[in-house]
């Protein structure tokens, strides 16, 4: 805005960007219509209010309700009042943290927030983490906040593996007893192949959990038993999500024309992994340019780093190289 005591002016800018009335003139941060305006199109927006407006409550159930979490600038009084409170978690769970301490042991409330954001449950009353109905909707919501979960809850398959089908990686915090759980395990490489770290490590040498987590997550790989890293089937699945995958094959695959074109189709840089005399190999050196020479291009690294000396010295290869790092 370019005249911040122009009352037309401010209006039209807090109307495009409520958090612009920082900038009006004090006078018209005691406009209510002003006011109202900016809060409706951005909560944060009271903060910049006239603490006399900060106390009226349709100005504070606007804000709280574009925005949760305006509930910290808003009066004091406001944060007792539970109509209030409860439209700001409902908006953002995390608008807990700035009601007043008797919301946070209100089962209602804390309920309301947890469905929204299921991290709320760190600002509610330590009581609530053994209650089973809060802690299913919060790992139903964000999966990680079974970490905050009472023991006794951590060891229930049925929260868990609500927890583990939006977070994997919250196998991490299951009762040792359900980390060898195959549905749990399965359910959590669904979501993240990371889960595999967290998992028992007999699931290692599972051919179907391993198959599983290497679709999802073609790096896992590296988490497989020697065994597994072996098998064909698995290792060609796992370069076709992640051709780096190849580094954690078996040696044998590293020669395995068919497995490093696969990798490569997906990663040119995979050829790094390859067996030497694939970096020898023009048809495998090509297929690394196409497939990762735009991007290095890009970086001011040369596509042809990892092949030997002669093909990165082959004028059609360079040509090809070059026309990737100026497209």
């Amino acid at each position: 805005m370019k005249d911040n005591k122009d009352r037309d002016e401010v209006l039209a800018a807090v109307k495009q960007n409520g958090p612009d009335l920082k900038y009006a003139d004090k006078s018209l941060q005691k406009d209510r219509e002003i006011v109202m305006a900016a809060v409706k199109q951005n909560g944060w927006a009271l903060q910049y209010a006239d603490e006399s407006l900060q106390k009226d409550k349709e100005i504070v159930m606007t804000a709280v309700k574009q925005d949760g979490l305006a509930l910290e600038h808003a009066d004091e009084s406001f944060r007792k009042d539970r109509e209030v409170v409860m439209a700001a978690v409902k908006q953002d769970g995390s608008a807990l943290e700035h009601a007043d301490e008797s919301f946070r042991k209100d089962r209602e409330v804390v309920l309301e927030a947890v469905k929204q954001e299921g991290y709320a449950l760190d600002y509610a009353d330590e009581s609530f983490r053994k209650d089973r109905e809060i802690i299913m909707a919060a790992v139903k919501q964000t999966g990680g906040v079974l970490k905050l979960a009472d023991e006794s809850l951590k060891k229930d398959r049925e929260v868990v593996l609500e927890a583990v089908k939006t977070y994997g990686s919250a196998l991490e915090y299951a009762d040792e007893s359900l980390k060898k759980d195959k549905e749990i395990v399965l359910a959590a490489l669904k979501n993240s192949g990371y889960a595999l770290d967290y998992a028992d490590e007999s699931f290692r040498k599972d051919r179907e959990i391993i198959m599983a987590v290497v679709k999802q997550d073609g790096q896992s790989l590296r988490w497989a038993d020697e065994s597994l890293k072996k098998d064909r089937e698995i290792v060609m699945v796992a370069v076709k999500n992640s051709g780096s995958a190849l580094e954690h094959a078996d040696e044998s695959f590293r020669k395995d024309k068919e497995i490093v074109l696969a990798a490569l189709k997906e990663d040119g840089r995979a050829l790094k992994y390859a067996d030497e005399s694939f970096q020898k190999d023009r048809e495998i050196v090509m297929a690394a340019v196409k497939q990762v020479g735009n991007a290095l291009g890009r970086l001011g690294i040369s596509p042809l780093e990892d092949a030997s000396e002669e093909l990165q010295n082959d004028p059609e290869l360079i040509k090809l190289a070059e026309e990737f790092a100026e497209s």
